[in-house]
């Protein structure tokens, strides 16, 4: 417990000042390819991955501290490094709950979002959301009223936002986790990725009642499941390779 404070007080500032940030000696390229990075994001948006091992290849040395890594695991928050410079990092996991948002993921966020905000530690977003986690247990729970402290704490926080999607970003849940829409400095995406209302399936059951349906699913894909139509629209600043 004791080495594991010391680690985190390493990533703290000594107060709320800015300039006391600690930059630690970077032993990391700042220009390495990483072409697993590639491999690690399956194609399918409906295969899970493991977010973490996405966020320690981005980061100097692969090193992250995770914050309460045992509670609503579909959430990564964790303090990490670029070019020796502490970052709060907030991502969806995929890997449990398909990466959704619910009450205890939304809490657990939006506190580490204000943390970050009241210290000055500037925020990286990995984006792989499918939306709000469905069900009446989340209703009755509060699951608006709690998503909204999320959707508050991204909109109020004044230290640099960076956020990257890494494969799809649905519904309401695109809007909360660090969207453009929210105020955030840079929004970049991969090729690959899906910003829509929903999924290809789910919207052409809807929209054609049935009808077609795999024919419709390929044409809507190739239409809307890239992030070409966000960025036309300005809600995402570049489309970037992994």
């Amino acid at each position: 417990a004791i080495r594991a404070m010391r680690r985190l007080i390493e990533f703290l500032p000594s107060s709320n000042d800015k300039t006391t940030l600690p930059v630690k000696e970077c032993t990391d390229s700042l220009d390495r390819m990483v072409p697993s990075l590639n491999r690690l994001v399956p194609d399918d948006p409906n295969t899970p991955y493991d977010m973490k091992h996405v966020i320690r290849q981005c980061v100097d040395d692969g090193e992250i501290f995770e914050i309460q890594p045992n509670m609503a695991q579909n959430i990564v928050t964790a303090f990490a490094r670029f070019a020796g410079h502490t970052v709060g990092v907030i991502g969806n996991n995929p890997i449990t709950l398909a990466g959704c948002l619910d009450i205890n993921s939304s809490m657990k966020a939006a506190r580490f979002v204000r943390f970050c905000d009241a210290f000055n530690i500037p925020l990286v977003t990995f984006v792989d959301v499918p939306g709000f986690l469905p069900g009446t247990l989340q209703e009755h729970g509060g699951i608006i009223r709690h998503g909204a402290k999320l959707l508050f704490a991204y909109a109020e926080a004044s230290v640099p936002k960076v956020t990257i999607i890494t494969r799809k970003a649905y519904g309401g849940a695109y809007d909360v986790m660090s969207s453009k829409h929210l105020r955030g400095d840079m929004n970049y995406a991969w090729p690959g990725a899906e910003i829509a209302v929903m999924g290809a399936k789910g919207a052409v059951e809807i929209l054609y009642r049935g009808q077609d349906v795999e024919e419709h699913i390929a044409e809507y894909t190739s239409r809307f499941a890239n992030p070409l139509v966000a960025a036309q629209r300005g809600f995402i600043d570049d489309i970037i390779e992994p």
